[in-house]
């Protein structure tokens, strides 16, 4: 008889599992509180357009890869999978002039140094690590606390070149990687992408993703991508349960035995995996007392380990009226979002995915990136403020945008738009974060095992197992939830 295991969570982790756990031969059933299963890798419609809200870049697209193995298994790629056309990481308008960040890194030195020649020397060594920086590769195979000599030695060779990125750039932030230049646009440039807060190492690997071509992305982004791996789940017999949230996780003995459901019903199991949030899975799947030191200092140390999220907002256009691609930011007359100032913005066109819009038009994306007490703004306002402070930003946005893209005014139109509220609502995501936690200079990057002290039989399925999160910590850390029940049962 086969062994069961119950995974708590729907979102990519959770799907991993499930798919490597039918894999494996166990009965699987995955639990989604949501009507669909994807948790933050989803698109949605509005106005006969789509809204895509995660992936920017999928790193691990590389074929030959050890992460590109795992999103064959799990079906989020496939053989004919098509990829974006896209020749952009991102650019930044200053003064009128952009400076773009190209997936040719030979194009992107000899612009930046075209724009400012004093900084030369900085240019080519950013350029030369980033290079560098393109070895990097997550573990895929196998957890990184079961990993024995020979695995790092094998590591180690395959990534011969990233102590270099290490010493030159992993003890500096990007504010301070920012003022390594002269010119203020490049300044601009570097503390654009992410928080400025983030270690440098960590936008060099990101820049070295996209530019090696290990982070493409998949055609019809995330909800196909999402759907490929239902559809992968349900081929090997996982069932899949939506509309259906778990109470809590039964425990008895000190062992994981099952699950209740919201209506109260019990389902027992072998092994369960929770694949949510895991301040969720703390607070209220199995009870703080579970959470350890190393979990609690994180969660309360915001200034060490700080998250983000953001106030986003979607609107159809016309082709005719905005002319450039990917990412774009600029500096912007000031204003207030969620209680504090903001004097720059990024838009993000789709024209890469003509089937998001109709015909003659493309969905461009906001996005203002908001942090901790940004989150606890939303909070504390009653459901009209928050309604109302919603469309005085969507607002204040419209007319930012026209003034830096005065030919979009006649041709925009709001599709949606969304806090980090929604992202605890719809995902029960702490604060609002899309991500783990920022990995900050001078601060010991967080990683834990997927298990939980105290509780046999459970494992966890997560982004949060492991900084900055996102969909490889994701899919990886389902797989490896399956490797540590496979290797408990021998």
């Amino acid at each position: 008889m086969k062994k069961k295991i119950i995974i708590v969570g729907g979102g990519i982790a959770g799907l991993s599992a499930g798919i490597y756990g039918s894999l494996a031969g166990y009965e699987v059933e995955v639990y989604e509180k949501n009507p669909v299963a994807g948790g933050q890798c989803m698109g949605w419609n509005r106005k006969g357009c789509h809204i895509d809200n995660c992936i920017h870049w999928l790193t691990g697209t590389r074929k030959g890869s050890a992460l590109r193995k795992v999103w064959e298994t799990v079906g989020a790629l496939e053989e004919n999978t098509q990829f974006a056309d896209c020749d952009v990481f991102y650019t930044r308008i200053y003064n009128e002039q952009r400076i773009t960040l190209w997936k040719d890194l030979d194009r992107t030195q000899a612009e930046l140094i075209d724009l400012s020649p004093e900084d030369t020397e900085e240019i080519k060594k950013f350029i030369q690590h980033v290079r560098y920086a393109s070895e990097c590769e997550m573990p895929a195979e196998k957890p990184m606390e079961a990993m024995g000599i020979r695995d790092y030695i094998r590591m180690g060779a395959s990534m011969a070149n990233m102590p270099k990125v290490m010493k030159e750039y992993g003890s500096i932030d990007l504010e301070e990687l920012a003022h390594r230049f002269h010119h203020p646009a490049l300044q601009k440039l570097f503390m654009d992408y992410m928080p400025k807060e983030y270690v440098a190492s960590s936008f060099l690997v990101s820049y070295a993703t996209i530019a090696s071509g290990n982070g493409e992305i998949p055609k019809g982004g995330s909800l196909a991508m999402t759907n490929r791996m239902i559809d992968r789940l349900r081929s090997l017999g996982g069932k899949l349960y939506c509309n259906t949230p778990v109470s809590r996780i039964l425990i008895e003995h000190k062992t994981a035995v099952g699950i209740e459901l919201a209506d109260g019903r019990r389902v027992m199991s072998d092994y369960v995996v929770s694949s949510v949030d895991t301040m969720e899975m703390f607070s209220r799947l199995i009870g703080e007392k579970y959470m350890n030191k190393k979990w609690r200092s994180c969660y309360e140390n915001s200034d060490a380990y700080p998250l983000f999220s953001g106030f986003q907002a979607a609107f159809a256009a016309d082709c005719s009226a905005y002319e450039d691609k990917g990412t774009v930011f600029f500096d912007c007359q000031p204003f207030t979002a969620a209680g504090q100032q903001a004097a720059r913005m990024s838009v993000k066109s789709f024209e890469y995915e003509p089937s998001f819009a109709p015909e003659g038009k493309t969905v461009l994306q906001v996005n203002l990136i908001q942090f901790d007490a940004d989150f606890l703004y939303w909070k504390q306002l009653s459901k009209d403020a928050y309604k109302e402070h919603k469309q005085v930003l969507v607002r204040i946005i419209e007319e930012r945008l026209y003034q830096q893209f005065p030919t979009l005014k006649g041709h925009m139109e709001l599709l949606d738009c969304w806090t980090p509220l929604t992202y605890e609502r719809y995902c029960n995501s702490y604060h609002g974060a899309y991500m783990s936690f920022i990995t900050k200079k001078g601060i010991k990057s967080f990683r834990v095992k997927g298990t939980v002290k105290g509780i046999k039989n459970l494992y966890i399925g997560s982004q949060w197992t492991m900084a900055p999160g996102g969909l490889p910590v994701a899919v990886t850390s389902g797989k490896f939830a399956i490797w540590w029940i496979t290797r408990k049962d021998r």
